[in-house]
């Protein structure tokens, strides 16, 4: 990991500590990792890819930046203020999809005076051409973040994360993460094959995409790069996307009540809400022991949360 040039943007390591009121609730041992408190704005997982990604954009002499998603990305939002924080412009060219108004995230993203432009289309090839032409027009060069910071190069971010936890010196049996555009789970698993073995881990897919085929990609890719030596599971994925991406589900919903009425702890309605209902899923069927330790990846998010109507 020593050889790959990266920033520091978050405060780590992050929180990780029992949920003793969820574990009575569930009959096992839930413990979190709060990647939602790594210290830029309301934190979360994209934060750990953006200190390789940066750095990358940096070495290669970039000072524009620019990246996608739907209208409340969390990742497009924190790739903002990072790269603000770096010193480097930052241009959001988001699809327009989901809620675009100046609430949750984009309102964060107005404090920080970001460029936002909005593209009606659910092709990411079409973003990415924008992107090209919006370069073109400013005559600036343009490192292009793929949706979620999920190449392998970003992956490595939950490579990292994974051997923050094992230098706990806990021991956990199972792992839970949200898997949204592939680049956590694919880090999580990876990392959790080198740093943690006999941990299992689960990714709940909160959206729709192909991800049977994009994680373990994303793994060898990234396996690769490390010239890691290590045989790659096969990734346990679950269904949890509900209605759809960003849109909230009922079990996602019961999930964020229960954390924040148990343990004060906020959750969102794109990720971590119904990533921890795929938690409670398996619980409730007997997956986890009693003595089990189940761990939690809180990989942020909060800022949509609040643009919503409850």
């Amino acid at each position: 990991m020593k050889k790959f040039e990266k920033e520091s943007l978050g405060i780590f390591p992050t929180p990780l500590h029992r949920l003793p009121n969820i574990s009575r609730e569930l009959g096992t041992n839930v413990w979190i990792k709060r990647d939602d408190l790594c210290g830029v704005a309301l934190g979360g997982n994209k934060v750990r890819k953006l200190e390789y990604l940066l750095a990358d954009a940096k070495k290669q002499g970039y000072d524009l930046v620019m990246t996608t998603g739907q209208a409340q990305s969390n990742h497009a939002m924190l790739t903002a203020a990072c790269a603000l924080r770096m010193g480097m412009d930052c241009i959001l060219v988001l699809k327009k999809r989901g809620i675009t108004e100046r609430k949750g995230n984009q309102i964060l993203n107005y404090l920080m005076g970001i460029d936002v432009r909005f593209v009606d289309t659910d092709s990411y090839d079409e973003i990415y051409k924008e992107m090209d032409r919006i370069g073109a027009e400013l005559g600036r060069r343009v490192y292009k973040i793929p949706c979620g910071g999920s190449n392998a190069l970003g992956s490595l971010g939950y490579v990292d994360c994974m051997q923050e936890i094992s230098q706990s010196g806990m021991h956990f049996d199972h792992i839970v993460c949200a898997c949204g555009s592939g680049g956590t789970a694919a880090g999580t698993i990876l990392g959790a094959s080198l740093y943690l073995p006999g941990t299992h881990v689960m990714c709940s897919m909160v959206d729709s995409d192909p991800f049977d085929v994009i994680v373990p990609q994303l793994m060898r890719e990234a396996a690769e790069l490390l010239e890691a030596d290590v045989v790659l599971p096969v990734p346990d994925l679950v269904d949890m996307c509900g209605p759809g991406y960003s849109i909230p589900s009922e079990a996602g919903n019961e999930a964020i009540s229960m954390m924040m009425r148990l343990e004060g702890i906020v959750l969102d309605t794109c990720y971590t809400g119904k990533a921890f209902a795929g938690l409670i899923q398996r619980a409730k069927v007997g997956e986890y022991k009693k003595d089990d330790n189940v761990l939690f990846i809180h990989s942020g998010g909060a800022g949509g949360l609040f643009a919503q109507n409850w």
